[in-house]
């Protein structure tokens, strides 16, 4: 009988969940005399109940005990594995702790579940091995990340433990490990504790060329990320101006065209600025580049967060590690709200001067300012009719046109998010 020994895990044993170590249980018990026979079959009734839960929400299909062990191989954050995310096979003594590991893994692959389905007398866990998922299951991973790990989890399951190592340091090197390497985009959830970066499973897909117009503005975003994912130094970087010019499109952009090189991004909140020395903690080691987003960021002149984030671009006494950088947008070009009596020095204020320059200083601390100003009407226009071409509109171009400036005066005036809620109305009227 084959043992899956589990407890000499070395590397790979901190699992979020008790499936594995639960399903090694009734593998190396159910011949047990000793055993109760009610309690193995619990454990396992629970286990699949787990196991299929998994496959739903990722989308896996086919044999889900091999896919739910393809599924911690490729999720557990452990020194080996986060050692090779990006960067592929590594050096050292640590491989021979590795390939211990997956000799105990190739034996979990390799377990005769009809056997021990028999002698327990239950049933379903044939059917796991050819499980068949809706195709509209799915909603952790992307089409092409769970295409990517059928294949793995192919290799895995009919390799030999040296093989089992190439192929798995082949994936990290391609996608990483955990979540940071299998999801692009996060948030953060603090609820009165530590902060916790959490996966955000939905990403719009735009892409750069997808934003009709604004090349300077896009070029110079490209040039500074691009230097960022080289190693190379990189600004910190503002996108601001007039609202629905692409600001925030622009750097949902930059993630899509960039994720496939080690970018991700972690979206903060004003009120979250006080947790960023936290977040940064838990992502400095990691072989990641990390773009911290801030969505429209203002601020009043009675609101303070703007001093966490003045000392954290730059002048707090623990430096921003190379591998984050900050992209803001805001509809200010200066971010902090600033009036006419500002510039007057109060009566009580003996350096009013200094409290001005105070205000003024975060937007300096921005090393790139990109502005986006609004479209003049033959720039609206061409956005609009490019757009029609590509959502394949039957209208002619005159027609387009006049509709379109219809449109910008009932809704707001000319930006480039006018011109899309224009051609999303032709759509939905066409349909």
């Amino acid at each position: 009988m084959l043992k899956i020994r589990v407890h000499e895990l070395i590397l790979y044993r901190n699992f979020s969940e008790t499936v594995f170590l639960d399903m090694a249980d009734v593998a190396n018990n159910y011949l047990n005399p000793d055993s109760d026979k009610e309690i193995l079959i619990d454990k396992l009734y629970k286990c699949i109940n787990e196991i299929v839960t998994i496959a739903r929400d990722h989308g896996f299909n086919g044999n889900l005990w091999h896919g739910y062990l393809t599924y911690l191989l490729t999720t557990n954050e452990n020194a080996f594995s986060m050692s090779c995310e990006k960067k592929g096979a590594i050096e050292g003594s640590i491989n021979e702790l590795a390939l211990h590991d997956l000799k105990i893994f190739k034996e979990a692959y390799d377990v005769e579940w009809d056997d021990i389905e028999k002698v327990l007398g239950v049933h379903f866990i044939s059917m796991i091995r050819a499980f068949n998922n809706p195709d509209n299951m799915g909603v952790i991973y992307s089409q092409s990340l769970r295409e990517r790990i059928e294949v793995l989890n192919g290799q895995l399951a009919g390799a030999k433990d040296v093989q089992m190592y190439d192929a798995l340091t082949d994936f990290y090197k391609d996608y990483g490990v955990g979540k940071f390497g299998l999801h692009r985009a996060f948030k953060i959830v603090s609820d009165n504790q530590d902060p916790e970066i959490v996966p955000i499973t939905r990403t719009e897909k735009v892409m750069l060329d997808d934003i009709v117009g604004y090349d300077i503005q896009k070029k110079k975003l490209r040039d500074n990320t691009e230097a960022f994912i080289k190693g190379k130094k990189a600004n910190n970087a503002l996108l601001y101006g007039d609202s629905g010019t692409g600001k925030s499109t622009s750097i949902k952009a930059i993630l899509n065209e960039y994720y496939k090189d080690g970018l991700r991004m972690i979206e903060v909140y004003k009120h979250q600025f006080k947790d960023i020395s936290n977040v940064i903690a838990q992502i400095k080691n990691r072989n990641y580049k990390y773009i911290l987003y801030m969505d429209d960021l203002s601020f009043e002149e009675f609101e303070i967060e703007y001093k966490y984030l003045k000392a954290i671009i730059e002048g707090g006494l623990e430096t921003k590690p190379d591998n984050v950088v900050i992209y803001a947008t805001s509809n200010r070009r200066h971010l902090i709200r600033e009036t006419w009596s500002d510039r007057k020095q109060a009566s009580d204020d003996v350096h009013g001067n200094d409290s001005m320059q105070e205000k003024l200083s975060l937007a300096t601390r921005f090393g790139e300012s990109i502005y986006y100003g609004k479209p003049d009407q033959k720039e609206y226009l061409n956005i609009a009719r490019e757009l029609a071409k590509r959502y394949d509109i039957r209208m002619t171009e005159e027609e387009i046109e006049k509709e379109a400036v219809k449109w910008e005066l009932s809704h707001g005036g000319r930006s480039g998010r006018t011109a899309q809620q224009f051609i999303n109305h032709l759509i939905g009227i066409e349909e």
